[in-house]
């Protein structure tokens, strides 16, 4: 069996042959006709080598298509095992190899369009151009991006928000690889889900930065992370910071009816919001860190989480 490269050249060398020789095989008055044929024949077969090359382009190009979904929903369904990787690293995507930093992104998919073979060559070029390798799928009026090969996620996805959709695009935490990714898959979906709570977010925007909007639209991964990274720190030692942000976030934001309330000096309420922000990464003072760090102490006295299990 000769592959189809081979057959093509093979009928290269026999049209070469029978050009160069055709005059001394018939009379004179015959060569231009056998030559007007042979030309015609040789490009019936260019277009037939051609057609069956477009052909098997076609559908690698499908089968890849195919599995590129599949890679991305076992992600997002987390279902991830090394068959995935297996499958990820057979579409070329060096991410797969080894240990690779891997974030999951999410928007709304551009409309008008018919299929993804556009919009994913786009989205890899542009995250290879970026430095990182991309795997994306269609899920309906939704563009999923799996990220590998980069630890600053949002800085390649600002490269890549033209070839989302109109709206909020979600970026999921940086996971240690693919077989983590569920945890990135999880977070951006549900940041997708609660970003209309926030109309002022940032395009594309972090999905911790969602925490309170998803802890309020029902994830109890982002309730239970604000219980334990946020609350949870507050309430070691005397409590003291929690009392004191708590009694700041009662009074309004003002430092001096917290200092009134408590009977502290008002420089004291200061160092004690400086202390919340650096323990737990949100700043009393300000107005989105305020109302991320009122929805974290209502639902740490709600769950109740141990003290301590938070390491600073």
């Amino acid at each position: 069996m000769i592959s189809l490269h081979q057959t093509v050249e093979l009928l290269r060398t026999t049209i070469e042959m029978i050009e160069n020789t055709i005059g001394d095989l018939l009379p004179e008055d015959d060569v231009p006709a056998v030559r007007e044929a042979m030309q015609r024949y040789a490009r019936e077969v260019a277009f037939a080598a051609a057609t069956v090359y477009a052909q098997a382009a076609e559908m690698r190009g499908a089968w890849d298509a195919r599995l590129e979904a599949l890679v991305v929903d076992s992600v997002i369904r987390g279902e991830a095992d090394e068959s995935v990787r297996s499958r990820a690293s057979a579409l070329g995507w060096t991410g797969a190899s080894g240990s690779s930093e891997v974030a999951v992104v999410v928007g709304r998919a551009l409309e008008g369009e018919s299929g993804t073979a556009n919009v994913a060559d786009s989205v890899r070029a542009a995250a290879r151009e970026a430095g990182a390798d991309a795997l994306c799928a269609m899920q309906g009026d939704r563009l999923v991006v799996v990220l590998g090969g980069t630890s600053k996620p949002v800085e390649i996805v600002q490269k890549l928000a033209a070839w989302f959709g109109p709206g909020p695009i979600v970026v999921g935490p940086v996971v240690k690889d693919l077989m983590s990714a569920v945890t990135s898959a999880r977070a951006a979906v549900a940041g997708l889900r609660a970003a209309p709570a926030w109309p002022a977010a940032p395009r594309p925007v972090h999905a911790d930065e969602l925490l309170p909007e998803r802890s309020l639209s029902g994830d109890g991964h982002a309730r239970r992370q604000l219980a334990t990274d946020v609350y949870g720190p507050l309430t070691m030692g005397d409590g003291v910071l929690l009392d004191t942000v708590s009694a700041y976030l009662d009074s309004g934001g003002s430092i001096e009816a917290t200092a009134r309330t408590m009977f502290i000096h008002a420089n004291t309420v200061r160092y004690r919001l400086k202390r919340v922000g650096e323990i737990t990464g949100y700043s009393p003072g300000n107005p989105r860190d305020a109302f991320t760090l009122r929805v974290a102490l209502a639902l740490g006295r709600l769950l109740n989480p141990e003290p301590g299990t938070h390491v600073l």
